[in-house]
């Protein structure tokens, strides 16, 4: 367990998610001073990113689970290289996009889904939906709106909207041919939703995926008495016209049910039903990056 990103604020629901892991029957082991305070960051970037990198070369663990989100985990990515090692899973969202995407380039596939200070108010279904996808077993479809347009199969690469965009043309962005982009997003208002898609499509990423799964976009309602767009018109607006798939009101993102997600395995999104299906699990979490 280590806190790469932001410092630790929650402290009951830490405990809480905690002692669910344990539940399970896993061992979980805190990493030294992982509630450090640097700032708004869990510690300075040599110290946190210390933690990750003791954390990936400790024979003995099979997956980290990071503490929260907030931001940190892209400055850790400057001059980083992943080390040789025992692949094993990485947990967590919001910030930890940078790490699951970059690990994923890398070639080791990651778990978008609930962090240590969230997992405590996820309800039963999700909760052990992270429990299954770790453990190999087979893991539910998730259902959404679909917007029509039929199937598409590809990696899913699931993330926050705003993280994933700060790592577009940086040595960290994976490759996004035969990929289903699944974004979610938190406190931005619609016209900053609007840009960071115009943005994706003026780069021409949007045009190179497969499809596009839409989770819960939380708390971002225009300012009160403003002209805008909600965004569900800005996402309808930038996403319908691609000539793909396209699924959105799916159950994953912050403020309500997270459904754990699968960075960089195989999955099938059918617009026409409305769903988001895995195709295969490699309980090795290894995957093909080409």
């Amino acid at each position: 367990m280590i806190a790469p990103s932001g410092a630790l604020r929650e402290r009951q629901a830490f405990d809480q998610g905690v002692e669910i892991w344990r539940s399970w029957g896993f061992e979980v082991d805190l990493a030294p001073d992982f509630d450090q305070r640097w700032g708004y960051l869990a510690g300075t970037d040599a110290h946190r990113r210390q933690q990750l990198l003791e954390a990936l070369k400790a024979p003995e663990y099979r997956g980290i689970l990071c503490v929260r989100g907030g931001f940190g985990g892209t400055r850790l990515l400057e001059e980083w290289q992943w080390p040789e090692a025992e692949p094993k899973w990485l947990v967590g969202f919001s910030d930890i996009t940078s790490l699951l995407w970059s690990y994923a380039k890398y070639g080791v596939a990651g778990v978008h889904g609930p962090l240590l200070t969230t997992l405590a108010a996820e309800p039963d279904w999700s909760k052990e939906r992270l429990r299954q996808l770790v453990t190999g077993e087979t893991v539910a479809p998730i259902q959404g709106q679909g917007w029509g347009g039929g199937v598409a199969e590809g990696r899913l690469l699931p993330a926050n909207l705003t993280v994933a965009t700060h790592l577009l043309g940086t040595a960290h962005e994976p490759t996004l041919e035969n990929v289903i982009l699944a974004f979610e997003d938190v406190t931005e208002a619609p016209y900053r939703i609007d840009r960071m898609l115009t943005y994706w499509r003026m780069l021409g990423r949007l045009y190179q995926v497969k499809g596009i799964a839409l989770g819960r976009f939380s708390q971002c309602e225009p300012p009160p008495n403003v002209p805008s767009f909600s965004v569900a018109e800005v996402l309808g607006d930038r996403c319908a016209d691609l000539g793909m798939p396209v699924v959105s009101d799916l159950p994953f993102g912050h403020d309500g049910e997270n459904a754990a997600l699968p960075v960089g395995l195989p999955a099938r999104l059918d617009a026409d039903q409305g769903t988001l299906s895995l195709l295969s699990l490699d309980q090795t979490v290894e995957i093909q990056t080409e």
